[in-house]
């Protein structure tokens, strides 16, 4: 079982009206490749030990699935206690919008890396094309759940409760249930 994670509006909130971050999160300033000056990030610093909880908890393998690529495992990961992870390798089109296709762009990317394996997807972008996605992947036998936190709150417990919850019941049902 594969649990994907992005990270803009899901571990980094969208600031508020007034431009301000979540009191939860603590700021950082990190250089992403290509770039010549740091940006300014926040991140709420229980994220690192509620996820590795999430981890140990249910035995899902963690995928970056973010825009940030590789510098997810190297600027972000570090931040939160995380050690490097594999990440959906994305490549950078030239988009206006993050639903080219009326679905999330990641989408075809990840369905590639993740073939039959079960799933849960966190992301604050997907559309209902994605949700019709997500059930039609669940019917034909490779659980799917889409996590899909408000763009300016980002990850909450909630959430995570969400997926332990999900991954105890593929879990329970055993490889027979989600075999392609």
């Amino acid at each position: 079982m594969l649990l994907y994670l992005d990270i803009d509006g899901v571990l980094i909130p969208g600031p508020d009206d007034h431009g301000n971050t979540p009191s939860t999160h603590t700021i950082h300033h990190v250089t992403p490749t290509g770039y010549d000056t740091p940006v300014t990030i926040w991140l709420n610093p229980r994220h690192g030990s509620q996820i590795q909880d999430l981890l140990a908890d249910t035995g899902l393998a963690p995928v970056w699935c973010t825009s940030w690529r590789s510098d997810a495992s190297r600027l972000i990961a570090p931040l939160l206690g995380f050690p490097a992870w594999p990440h959906v390798p994305l490549p950078r089109l030239p988009l206006t919008t993050s639903h080219p296709g009326g679905y999330l762009w990641k989408r075809d990317y990840l369905a590639r890396h993740a073939a039959d394996a079960p799933l849960a997807w966190i992301d604050d972008d997907f559309t209902t094309s994605d949700h019709t996605w997500a059930v039609a992947r669940t019917t034909s036998g490779r659980p799917t759940l889409l996590v899909q936190p408000e763009h300016r709150l980002g990850l909450q417990a909630g959430h995570l409760l969400t997926i332990k919850s999900w991954a105890a019941t593929v879990t329970a049902a055993g490889p027979a249930s989600h075999s392609a």
